[in-house]
Parts: structure tokens; sequence; C-alpha cells
């Protein structure tokens, strides 16, 4: 490692709390985190951020949980930089971030239950399009400090498609997560954290290599209370498409409401993209970890 990079970055024992420092300074100060058009509050709550071994098994296996087109740290760095994969083994990290959803949205979404509230359709076009550009501000801070380091949402070789249980990405934000131990996925096929359920991920891919964050989590469905004790079934009667279950959520009953349902906000409110939501909010693990108590107990 470069001596000016040593002197800019610090100890490797600093290297994790630059960089979240670095994420948080973001997001409390860049104007494209706030709410359109009055900008009266910040779209996002301060994050939650974590780090994984790009060598853990579980970016393998989601190959076959995901789909063998689904990306692996080294595949997605050496796409980016034009080099071959097995040139990183054993050097990459990955950082995952969790935006918490503003506690204004969320209670207008709460009153919806048939389409999106306007804060949260204008959360998930303008909150993510915010998103892309602190996946962007991380990426240069790393480069900018002689490492190699992508964002693979945002790169060109990023892409959604589709197989018989409905559509997927070859990047998926919510399973770097759980590598990195944010927390679990849910009945609706949501992500719980530590904050709740609403909320949006992003990740970076580094050689910069980090001490990997705890995974305590037991199975990929810990935080559900579903899961957990059959005590919630709130999701499934918040969504009004009937794509959730007790079998879990449907993701092509899912995809066919929003495209007809909803899709008249696009127009409305000059958006590209509206999401639904409902199902992340007035449940139980809208905001907290709701298996939290069981720990304490």
């Amino acid at each position: 490692m470069k001596a000016s990079v040593k002197n800019q970055m610090g100890s490797e024992a600093n290297f994790r709390l630059i960089i979240e420092k670095e994420i948080k300074k973001f997001i409390s100060t860049s104007e494209l985190n706030l709410m359109p058009p009055e900008n009266r509050f910040k779209i996002f709550d301060p994050p939650l951020v974590r780090f994984a071994d790009a060598d853990d098994p579980l970016f393998a296996q989601y190959k076959h949980i995901i789909g063998l087109t689904h990306l692996t740290p080294g595949e997605a760095l050496a796409k980016t930089y034009n080099k071959d994969p097995e040139d990183f083994q054993g050097q990459l990290s990955v950082i995952s971030w969790v935006l918490p959803i503003s506690e204004l949205t969320r209670r207008s979404e709460r009153e919806e239950t048939l389409v999106p509230s306007r804060l949260w359709v204008y959360t998930r076009w303008y909150g993510e399009k915010f998103n892309d550009a602190l996946r962007q501000h991380i990426t240069e801070f790393l480069t900018g400090r002689g490492f190699l380091a992508a964002a693979p949402v945002i790169q060109p070789y990023f892409k959604w498609e589709s197989n018989e249980k409905g559509p997927l990405s070859n990047w998926s934000e919510r399973h770097v997560a759980f590598v990195a131990g944010h927390g679990t996925f849910s009945l609706s096929d949501g992500f719980i954290t530590e904050k709740g359920i609403a909320h949006r991920c992003g990740s970076i891919v580094t050689n910069l290599k980090l001490t990997p964050s705890r995974r305590t989590a037991k199975s990929p469905y810990s935080n559900c209370l579903f899961y957990v004790n059959a005590s919630c079934k709130a999701c499934i009667s918040r969504c009004p498409a009937g794509a959730i279950s007790e079998k879990g959520h449907d993701k092509i009953k899912c995809l066919d409401y929003s495209g007809s349902r909803i899709k008249h906000l696009r127009s409305e409110y000059n958006v590209g993209i509206t999401g639904c939501g409902l199902c992340q909010v007035k449940v139980p693990c809208e905001s907290i970890n709701p298996i939290a108590r069981f720990k304490n107990t």
C-alpha cells in the first residue's frame, strides 16, 4: 500500500470508521437528499453501514439462489476494470449501507391502501437518484485514494431480467446487505434491518481489505415475525395486489399491479418509477427489528 494512501486514510483499523463517516457526511450535507419540491426535510435518515468479505461463500451461492447471472464481487470489479476475477481472490471487500426512509414519508404511506403516497413515489425516484450519487461519491472517494472501487448498480453491465418467478437483477443490494449482516428477509420479500424494512440499500466493491461485520442471523428470515412464531401477517393484508400470502411473495402479481394500477402515477408525479411499498409500512417491522424484544428476554 502506498505511503500517500496511508497518510490520507490512516491505519487499516481506521478505514471502516473513515468510510462510514464519509457516507454519513454525504447523507447529511447533500442537497440531493432533500425531498422535492419544497426541500422541507431529508428523504433518508442517518444510515446503517456494514462490511462484507467478498469471498464469503454466500456470494457464490447466490448464483443458485437468485440466478446464474448474479455477479460475485470479484466478477463485478473485474468487469469494471477489464480484469480477471481470479486476480482479486482474497483481496476484496464490500461496503453496504441501508438508508432508512423518513418518518414523514412513512406516515404519508400509512394512510394509503391502494397506491403509494406522493412522498413515497418521490422517495423511490429522487431517493434512488440520491443513492446513485452516494454510490458515485464513495467510489470516487476510494479511487481518489489509490484503491479500485465500483458500485455495480451504476455500471453499464448492471441489468434486470426475468425468470419463471419474476424479475431479478445481476446485483441484488438486499442480498449484499444480508451478507454484510444488516438483517434478514421477510414474508413480503423485503429486508428487515435494525431500522426496519422501509429503506433503500446500496453497496460498493473495493480492493481495500476491510474487516467484515459480524453476521448473527440464524436463518435468512430470523427478523420476520411470521417465520419466527407465526404471530404476524400484517404485510398480507397491506398488499392491494394479493401478491403476499403465507407461501411468500408473488413477484409476478406484484409487478402486474405496479404496471397497471400504479402506472398512471408516473405521469401524474413526473417520475420514471413509482414503486408501491404499501407492505413496508403499517407493519410491526416498518422502522424496527420486531424480534429485538425477544433477544432481550
